[in-house]
């Protein structure tokens, strides 16, 4: 498909279509729009800034069009979920632009953030299409302000998103409301497997479409890795706010905090900048973003769960203050910048904390990014990263009952070590109890009180003025 004229839409769409000057379709839109016209179930796997707002909207509207039905009181003919406030708002204006021409169509918006009282005043009547965040559709329905039981198409838009945000269970005791007879739309910058399980348990033969390998990232993207220190981040980022031509800036960290004090740092040193968060007030993070938009805001620091809803052209320069310890989400964060079909850099400062993150990373997009190391030569004292250290459950509190006894030398996880250095406390026990029974003195009698006793490399502390416990035997509970 060359033009949005060959896809069969209704005549208004194709004027609205026309007057945002709209031409040639994106290939995940000429992929999928024909498909979704059949009625039939789609995956659609596509980077950001390709066009997946309007891969499902123009077919939706076009459903909308053809099939005249007046929604019945408190219930939507189509719903589409997405995971942050930012982003549906964005989805709610596409629908709203695209279906200018369209009469009637009503579309409401219920996100968190603001009064519930006006959204439910506007669901009172029933609406063609509803954009929500899972968390306040829940709230809407448990005030019974709108019944999911008549919708006909539903959205999941960035659904591996709302996977990491822990959104899954919302979705579904949301899909559990549906009827069965339904169309169902995944659209997603990522696939992972969890993913994957819960669109087979969802969706009814469903068609996939990828315009682009799983995981990848925009070839006009060029990619940069700064080495440093930790402690070195601000001034770097001074530094490269000073040294790159910047259009607009768009700065991620890994929390809340860290994006206020990013934003102090800047301020100190003569850089407009502001937040968007989570614990922003939707007002605040709305006018923040037109500041951004309309460009009298140049550097903007943003957390993850805002990654997603920042639609904005002209973002020259994406910086990773902070490496994201979820590989996909490094994906979507510098889907920012290239978008509409121009250039964009994006720049990550690593800390010695951070390799693993950037590792997995690297080994997730299949290529090795560029870098320039800056470090001072000092390390840190290694310990592992926040990611990794839960990584296959083995860190988990329940963890210190395997190692029970004091025997936990070179144990790991209590079960998978050198079990003459105490790997296994319960193993050990029995050994203990010989060795004090042929040793009826207790300790070393060199032993002073607070003083650390070596056994076996593992050194233990004797309190003051308390008698050694039998470590053989525990304490009744």
């Amino acid at each position: 498909m060359t033009s949005f004229n060959d896809f069969g839409l209704a005549e208004p769409i194709l004027r609205a279509l026309a007057e945002e000057k709209y031409v040639t379709p994106t290939p995940i839109q000429a992929q999928t729009i024909p498909i979704v016209l059949q009625g039939r179930d789609v995956i659609g796997i596509a980077q950001t800034g390709t066009g997946k707002t309007a891969a499902f909207a123009l077919p939706i509207l076009n459903h909308l069009f053809t099939k005249r039905l007046r929604p019945e009181r408190r219930s939507c003919r189509v719903l589409v979920l997405s995971p942050t406030r930012e982003l549906s708002g964005q989805i709610a204006d596409s629908f709203r632009a695209y279906g200018r021409h369209m009469r009637p169509l009503a579309i409401e918006l219920a996100i968190g953030g603001v009064p519930i009282n006006r959204q439910v005043r506007g669901l009172s009547h029933g609406v063609e299409v509803l954009v929500a965040t899972p968390g306040r559709l829940l709230d809407l329905v448990h005030q019974r302000a709108v019944t999911l039981n008549q919708v006909e198409i539903l959205v999941l838009d960035e659904a591996d998103r709302m996977l990491d945000m822990g959104f899954i269970n919302d979705i579904r005791k949301i899909v559990a409301m549906l009827r069965k007879q339904r169309q169902t739309l995944f659209f997603s910058a990522t696939m992972p497997q969890e993913i994957t399980k819960l669109a087979d348990a969802m969706l009814t033969d469903p068609a996939r479409v990828a315009v682009t390998p799983q995981a990848s990232t925009v070839d006009r993207i060029e990619q940069r890795v700064i080495l440093t220190d930790k402690s070195a981040k601000p001034n770097l980022l001074v530094e490269v706010l000073k040294t790159e031509k910047t259009d607009r800036v768009l700065v991620f960290t890994r929390t809340k905090h860290g994006a206020d004090k990013v934003v102090r740092a800047l301020q100190k040193s003569g850089f407009g900048a502001e937040a968007i968060h989570g614990n922003k007030s939707q007002n605040q993070r709305e006018r923040v973003l037109a500041d951004f938009r309309n460009g009298k805001l140049r550097i903007l620091i943003a957390t993850d769960i805002a990654a997603r809803g920042i639609d904005v052209d002209g973002v020259s320069h994406v910086v990773n203050y902070d490496l994201p310890n979820i590989p996909e989400s490094y994906v979507h964060r510098i889907g920012r910048t290239a978008r509409a079909g121009a250039d964009g850099i994006a720049i990550s400062f690593c800390d010695h904390e951070e390799m693993a993150y950037l590792r997995d990373i690297q080994r997730m997009i299949r290529i090795t990014i560029p870098s320039t190391d800056k470090r001072t030569g000092v390390r840190p004292e290694s310990r592992p990263a926040e990611h990794h250290r839960a990584a296959n459950g083995q860190n988990r509190p329940d963890r210190g009952r395997q190692q029970r006894g004091h025997g936990g030398g070179n144990g790991g996880n209590g079960n998978g070590g050198n079990r003459h250095n105490g790997g296994n406390g319960h193993q050990n026990r029995q050994n203990r109890n010989e060795h004090h029974a042929g040793n009826p003195q207790g300790p070393r009698t060199g032993a002073a009180q607070g003083e650390p006793n070596g056994i076996g490399g593992v050194t233990f502390l004797q309190r003051p003025n308390e008698p050694r416990r039998n470590v053989g035997h525990r304490a009744p509970r």
